[in-house]
């Protein structure tokens, strides 16, 4: 069955705000992560899905491992058991401690990263969400153990309290997107390795990002879902429709602001 959580502690709650981060233990009992395991790779298996996921035949693929497993985008729209999830009320509860307000759905990915798969330079969420006032919260569901070995997450604790940066270009065989941001003179990145069932939580403005799988045959499989808070005014216009806890469709303006880099992001996060 699954588990409830009433609230965070005051010490959880007192980390998220120091660090921009906090881990949730086993959130997720095992049959509720192998569901989730079972429904991503039955999509993966029934191929493309419009607007979702674009896999690539082996042959044009040409050994790139991402292409064939890249991640799902928005799986919430297309599928029953993603929405559940995205909508569960254990995160509702927490993310409600956190924001200190009724949280919003804006987003859902899943993450296959098999083994070899390149990691993300490190990043921060709010610049692709451009949610104003406030940020945005992410919840990454841990569906196998992330460590440093297959590519876990990387944090710099502290960086939730600075601006959103104008990112450099990433070395692009190491990372599979574009964008990284340095880790600021005086901070560390630092590993948070989690078990399949675990939940980090953390702000927008956290700069974090992933190093490549290196693992022999190992998935880092993880789903990642992304909330506002009820009094945000504006955000990119890439999330729509955002929704409330229940399900029901909330109205929250584009955000045509161009972002520190002075241009608009073409495409989500």
């Amino acid at each position: 069955m699954p588990t409830t959580v009433s609230q965070l502690s005051t010490e959880q709650i007192a980390q998220f705000e120091q660090q921009g981060y906090v881990v949730v233990r086993g959130l997720l009992v095992p049959d509720e992560v192998r569901l989730l395991i079972d429904t991503f790779m039955e999509m993966h298996a029934g191929g493309p899905i419009e607007g979702c996921f674009q896999p690539k035949p082996p042959e044009e693929a040409k050994g790139d491992i991402l292409k064939l497993y890249p991640r799902m985008m928005h799986p919430h729209r297309v599928n029953e058991v993603a929405l559940r999830y995205l909508l569960d009320e254990r995160l509702a509860t927490i993310l409600a401690d956190l924001f200190g307000e009724e949280p919003l759905a804006a987003q859902s990915m899943l993450y296959f990263k098999p083994a070899g798969a390149r990691g993300q330079a490190l990043h921060q969420d709010n610049f692709y969400l451009k949610v104003e006032p406030g940020t945005c919260i992410a919840a990454w569901i841990a569906l196998d153990p992330a460590d440093r070995e297959n590519g876990g997450l990387e944090v710099v604790p502290g960086t939730h309290k600075m601006d959103v940066f104008c990112p450099e270009e990433a070395d692009r065989s190491v990372s599979f997107t574009r964008d990284y941001v340095p880790v600021p003179d005086g901070m560390e990145a630092m590993p948070v390795d989690l078990q399949a069932g675990d939940v980090l939580f953390f702000n927008g403005s956290l700069v974090h990002g992933s190093q490549p799988n290196r693992s022999a045959d190992r998935f880092r499989r993880s789903y990642i879902c992304h909330y506002i808070g009820r009094s945000a005014e504006r955000m990119s216009l890439w999330y729509k429709p955002i929704l409330s806890m229940q399900g029901e469709i909330v109205e929250v303006a584009a955000n045509a602001d161009g972002g520190p880099c002075g241009v608009e992001v073409a495409g989500p996060h």
